[in-house]
């Protein structure tokens, strides 16, 4: 194969890859976009922008890529949703939420939102959150290698809304502002920073939503 040859076969994958992420975000945002299931939380206190979550146990999902910043959710993507459609060692057929998928060779799981990235020792784990009506013994198997399945426990979550385009410094900004935040209201960081996004990239970058995310110990009961 000549290396002109081996160019454009390679841009070829970079397009199909393009267009497999903007038709499955074009799903959730015409006839299904009302039924995306996002990870269950209670509300315990809002501040503008800000606020303090207590989120439930879930099941995720997820990968790692050595990637920077900006790539590593398109470059895990095809990876998680490969296994959300399908690769995967099926264990029962399970009642999904709307929209309902049908199996074939392997089964499909709804799309959930968000998508969580999350630095790890210079790599990037990047997860989808499954539907609340999975438990890990209910949860297909991946086929591939590198997804894993993992439980994450019921935790408290300080979180930072924001708009915009999907750049490190907007990020790191946001971040610095929820870590003020944090300090202010007397809460102890309990692990590490998490960038979820819930729109596809196609959406106007102002009207996209993102968060910045951070575990947090349960605040102090006031007597």
């Amino acid at each position: 194969m000549s290396k002109r040859h081996s160019v454009f076969k390679v841009d070829a994958m970079k397009i199909m890859m393009r267009l497999l992420w903007a038709t499955t975000a074009l799903a959730l945002l015409t006839g299904n976009a009302m039924a995306v299931e996002e990870a269950e939380y209670e509300l315990l206190h809002e501040d503008g922008d800000f606020s303090l979550r207590l989120y439930a146990a879930h099941i995720v999902a997820e990968t790692t890529v050595d990637a920077d910043f900006e790539d590593a959710g398109g470059k895990a993507f095809s990876r998680l949703f490969d296994y959300i459609s399908g690769e995967n060692h099926p264990q029962q057929e399970v009642a999904m939420t709307s929209p309902v998928t049908q199996q074939s060779a392997g089964q499909k799981i709804a799309m959930t939102s968000p998508v969580g990235q999350q630095g790890q020792d210079g790599d990037w784990r990047v997860s989808f959150t499954m539907p609340a009506s999975y438990t890990l013994e209910t949860t297909p198997e991946p086929k591939h290698p590198d997804v894993t399945i993992r439980k994450i426990p019921a935790r408290h979550i300080a979180a930072v809304r924001y708009s915009g385009f999907w750049s490190k410094e907007k990020y790191q900004r946001n971040l610095d502002a929820l870590q003020s935040w944090i300090a202010d209201n007397d809460l102890e960081v309990v692990g590490e920073p998490i960038w979820a996004r819930y729109d596809p990239p196609f959406k106007p970058w102002f009207l996209r939503r993102n968060e910045v995310l951070v575990p947090v110990a349960a605040p102090q009961q006031s007597d």
